[in-house]
């Protein structure tokens, strides 16, 4: 009996330890983009007409709830980061439109994470309406359409100095993040308030959260927030019992009085080394052969903890430790830095989707009266207005179908020069090889496909039974003759059994 309950106790504790660390994805999808401030409807638009047939996983869209709006800073993106009210009207739409988004983009097998806001409200700006018509009374900590007052928000009132980053973990949690006023998660009414507000997205539909600043919260107190949670709504084709997807906002670089492993017992956490890590791998500051070990033995999360991207759109900016990150400025290296994070098995990748940029606090394109601008669609697929839209670069949705064809498979038949030229398997189902140094990649190797013609994905797509870019012939030896170029476009080549490579 003793042993039984041992038992019993240990599968708990594993049930708890991951349970939120399930992103439920339709079947044979993968990755997450983050489409940064894009609006609800063109959001499902974008879901039926490119994402759900590239077969991405879900989308990281941007605090749905009410901020203040900044016409004094000319609307920055970071004023979606200052919360007035959990109503939801934003620039990016109201709460109907968010309805339909989630709904439409369930409907094609596209998951929609919120990227939720609970750690404080505003700072004390020089305007004083948010996008839902609502006011606040900065001074007295009072927001009323919550509502929040003082009693709510952690005391004695402090602001966060940088040295409390390294020794100072109360500070770092109780004090105000660059001015911004600081809730009290231990405080029943305001966790009620927060769990009301993520219930109400999750009976929309929604399939998980990112917990923004969730470093400068306690870990006691959000998991009785995370633990009050509901089930995912099973009307949207999630199973019975799902708990949602949670990713929290978690920078750690290493020596710092708050580590990251304080919050991988109740959710996954984001790997900023990964983007570091790979960056300058891809940048030619570290040989590519050193991948051979990539994972948690690089001083990474585990696999199951960590949500892996290149950038996100903090450190795109240089915030957050960002300096030295590849983005979409760098074309070439940073390609090849996706396209590894996306071949490799490790962790659950996502993908950064930008508007262009050329001052760090500049907000989305908009029109004169501040309303976003919708992105558009070119004839060749890319995207104008003003937005960047990686997730279209052949090279990256080519290598999500890459790994939604390479499935739960590991690493295998590594190959490498000894230098910046590497090669990989999927188990039997896909390969990819990349070239990093100045000289040709022109080599006989083992791709462990079946025998056939194969398309690589990077170059070109597949049109009917012909390749616009390179075509492989793979032996009855599963070894194919590999170039790519030092000068090539890209970097990388891959190919696989899934029908957009495989003739």
């Amino acid at each position: 009996m003793l042993r039984l309950i041992i038992l019993l106790c240990l599968a708990a504790l594993a049930t708890v330890t991951y349970a939120y660390k399930n992103p439920y994805y339709a079947a044979g999808r993968s990755v997450n983009v983050h489409l940064f401030e894009w609006k609800w409807n063109d959001i499902a638009d974008e879901c039926e007409r490119f994402l759900g047939p590239k077969g991405y996983g879900g989308i990281q869209i941007s605090p749905p709830n009410e901020n203040v709006i900044l016409w004094a800073y000319n609307r920055p993106w970071w004023e979606r980061y200052q919360p007035m009210s959990y109503e939801l009207v934003t620039r990016s739409g109201d709460e109907r439109q968010f309805a339909d988004m989630v709904r439409r983009c369930n409907n094609v097998g596209v998951r929609i994470y919120v990227d939720a806001i609970i750690n404080h409200m505003t700072g004390e700006p020089p305007e004083n309406v948010g996008t839902a018509g609502n006011t606040a009374v900065f001074r007295d900590w009072y927001y009323p359409a919550v509502p929040y007052r003082a009693e709510h928000f952690n005391w004695p009132h402090c602001v966060i100095n940088g040295i409390d980053y390294a020794n100072d973990a109360w500070r770092v949690r109780n004090c105000e993040l660059v001015g911004l006023k600081d809730l009290n998660q231990a405080n029943e009414h305001t966790r009620q308030m927060i769990v009301n507000f993520m219930n109400k997205l999750i009976d929309y539909g929604v399939a998980g959260f990112r917990i923004d600043a969730a470093k400068h919260m306690w870990p006691e107190d959000l998991r009785i927030i995370y633990d009050r949670l509901h089930n995912l709504d099973t009307a949207h084709g999630f199973p019975a019992n799902a708990r949602p997807y949670i990713y929290q906002e978690v920078i750690d670089y290493g020596g710092e009085a708050i580590s990251r492993d304080e919050y991988t017992p109740i959710g996954a956490v984001t790997e900023f080394r990964v983007g570091l890590e790979l960056s300058n791998a891809f940048r030619g500051n570290n040989d590519l052969r050193w991948l051979v070990t990539w994972g948690p033995q690089w001083a990474l999360l585990a696999d199951s903890d960590a949500l892996t991207f290149i950038d996100n759109h903090d450190n795109e900016r240089g915030h957050g430790g960002g300096g030295g990150i590849l983005t979409y400025k760098e074309p070439r290296p940073y390609k090849g830095a996706i396209a590894f994070l996306l071949a490799h098995p490790y962790g659950e990748p996502q993908i950064m989707s930008s508007f262009d940029f050329w001052d760090s606090e500049i907000g989305p394109p908009m029109d004169s009266t501040g309303n976003i601008i919708s992105p558009a669609i070119n004839s060749d697929g890319t995207c104008g207005n003003g937005w960047i839209c990686q997730h279209r670069w052949r090279q990256i949705s080519a290598m999500v179908g890459f790994r939604n064809a390479a499935g739960n498979t590991g690493v295998n038949d590594w190959w490498d020069n000894g230098s910046n030229q590497i090669a990989f398997c999927r188990g039997g189902n896909a390969f990819v090889a990349f070239n990093n140094n100045i000289w040709d990649l022109n080599q006989n190797l083992q791709t462990c496909l079946p025998a056939g013609r194969y398309c690589d994905v990077i170059s070109g797509n597949k049109v009917g039974n012909s390749c616009q870019g390179k075509t492989i012939t793979v032996g009855n030896d599963g070894r194919a003759q590999i170039f790519i170029g030092a000068n090539d476009y890209d970097m990388m080549l891959g190919i696989h059994v899934g029908p957009e490579s495989r003739l």
